[in-house]
């Protein structure tokens, strides 16, 4: 089912996010399975897919604004609203809840204020949940940005963020 609604100009902001969702569609919407693709590629170029940018990857795919969006939604990877400066991710592997990342995960979301998928009220901290990030022998595990923490304790997440916090 193909849908033909334009999105308009304006519903992306800034103007140019719309620009580069439409070229982005235009490099891979040759590809068996595009809408991947595309979504990977738009959360890289913006920081999130735009719940406007629905209609148009909707369109320009030959899809349905549900099947993109179901999409967008069942894939914990991908944001429907920008990430704050800095990406937490907490491992949620076996491994890692063996050795206390349920406890390090209740500490981040109070530390945070903010739930999985959520963002710190200052915007600086999204905090995720990852399934494994390859250090299982050493949990448990979280990754800020590219800096990858294992034993990770409370008092080391608390002197990580505070780290960040100071750089600009």
């Amino acid at each position: 089912m193909q849908n033909h609604t334009q999105v308009p100009a304006e519903a992306l902001q800034p103007t140019g996010d719309l620009d580069s969702v439409r070229s982005i569609i235009q490099e891979f919407k040759t590809l068996p399975g595009a809408m991947l693709p595309v979504l990977h590629a738009i959360q890289d170029a913006l920081g999130h897919v735009p719940p406007s940018a629905v209609p148009l990857i909707a369109d320009e795919l030959n899809l349905s604004r549900a099947e993109v969006h179901g999409v967008i939604s069942f894939y914990h990877h991908f944001r429907q609203q920008p990430a704050g400066r800095h990406i937490v991710q907490i491992c949620r592997a076996e491994a890692c809840q063996a050795v206390g990342a349920d406890a390090l995960a209740a500490h981040a979301k109070a530390a945070l204020g903010c739930d999985f998928h959520g963002t710190s009220s200052d915007g600086q901290f999204t905090l995720e949940p990852v399934y494994c990030l390859g250090q299982c022998a050493c949990g448990p595990n979280m990754q800020i940005d590219d800096d990858l923490h294992a034993r990770v304790s409370n008092d080391k997440f608390n002197r990580a963020l505070r780290a960040k916090r100071g750089v600009q």
